[in-house]
C-alpha cells in the first residue's frame, strides 16, 4: 500500500513516526523537527487516515504489513520506529512480525493488550451524523459537534480530519469513518499468537502519568514480548504526552536513542 508520508531532515538514521487513531503524520510536525537534528524522520499516514489509501478491513497485521511494504518501496532495510496509541500497536506488530526491520522501538502510552473503545465509537457516530452538505466552514461543523463531543481538545483534534475537496469544494472527512467504526474491535484488540517470537531489540514504553492506558496488569505481556524494554512515565501527562509536554517528551526519546546507539 503506497502510504503517504512527510519527511523531515535529510541525514542520519531513518526514524518512522506512526500516529494514533484519528491522527495523521502532520500532527507530529513539531516533534519531527526536533528529532530531525539527529535523524531522518518520516511521519507516515497509516491506512484510512490522512492522505493514505482506504481499506474495508483494519487490523494490526495489515497495518504493519503496509508499513513494511512502504519501507521496501523506500529501499529502507530497517529503521527506528516510534508509535503512539494505535500507531504504537502497529509499531509493536511490525517489530514482532519483522524484528530485523526495527532497530529500536518507542511505544507511546499504549500496551500490547486489549482495550475497550466505547468513546471512540461515539466520536465516529457523531462525525457521521453531521450533514456536511449544510456547511461551508469548519467552524460551523465544530459547533454542530459541541453537544456530542463536549471536550474542546478532543473536538479540535478530530476536526483536523475535516478537509475541503478540491474538485467539488465540499467539506469531507479525510478518514474512513465507516471502516474504522466497523473494525473498532480489531483496533481495540492486540493479536497475540502463542507461537509469536519476542522482539529482542531495545524498546521504550513511555506512558502518561495521568493516563490509564498503561496499567500494571500489562507488565507480563510487555515482559514476554519485548525482552529488552523499559517503562518510563511522564508525570502530569495524559494520553498525548507529545502534545502536552513536547520538550520533555523529546528529551525522553533522545536520551533513550543515545543510550541504545
Amino acid at each position: 500500500m503506497p502510504l503517504a508520508h512527510i519527511q523531515t531532515g535529510d541525514h542520519g538514521q531513518p526514524l518512522l513516526i506512526l500516529h494514533g487513531l484519528f491522527g495523521s503524520g502532520r500532527n507530529w510536525g513539531a516533534i519531527a523537527k526536533r528529532l530531525a537534528n539527529s535523524y531522518r524522520v518520516y511521519a507516515l499516514d497509516l491506512p484510512n487516515h490522512g492522505r493514505s489509501p482506504w481499506a474495508d478491513t483494519v487490523t494490526y497485521p495489515q497495518m504493519a504489513e503496509a508499513v513494511r511494504e512502504w519501507m521496501d518501496a523506500q529501499g529502507m532495510a530497517s529503521a527506528l520506529v516510534l508509535g503512539h496509541s494505535m500507531g504504537g500497536k502497529t509499531a509493536m506488530q511490525l517489530a514482532l512480525n519483522h524484528g530485523d526491520r526495527v532497530d529500536a522501538l518507542m511505544v507511546i502510552d499504549i500496551a500490547p493488550v486489549s482495550y475497550t473503545g466505547r468513546e471512540h465509537l461515539s466520536y465516529i457516530r457523531a462525525m457521521q451524523g453531521v450533514d456536511l452538505t449544510r456547511f461551508n466552514r469548519r467552524a460551523e461543523v465544530e459547533a454542530e459537534l459541541v453537544e456530542a463531543i463536549p471536550l474542546e481538545a478532543i473536538r479540535k483534534f478530530l476536526m483536523q480530519n475535516l478537509v475541503q475537496n478540491d474538485a467539488t469544494g465540499h467539506l469531507e472527512w479525510q478518514i474512513n469513518l465507516a471502516a474504522l467504526g466497523e473494525n473498532m474491535g480489531n483496533l481495540m484488540d492486540f493479536p497475540l499468537e502463542a507461537s509469536m517470537e519476542p522482539f529482542g531489540n531495545p524498546t521504550l514504553f513511555l506512558a502518561g502519568g495521568a493516563s490509564d492506558y498503561v496499567q500494571p496488569d500489562a507488565a507480563p505481556a510487555m515482559q514476554r514480548l519485548f525482552l529488552d524494554h523499559r517503562l518510563e512515565v511522564m508525570d502530569g501527562c495524559g494520553h498525548w504526552p507529545h502534545a502536552e509536554q513536547p520538550a520533555a517528551f523529546t528529551e525522553h526519546l533522545l536520551t533513550f536513542l543515545a543510550e541504545v546507539g
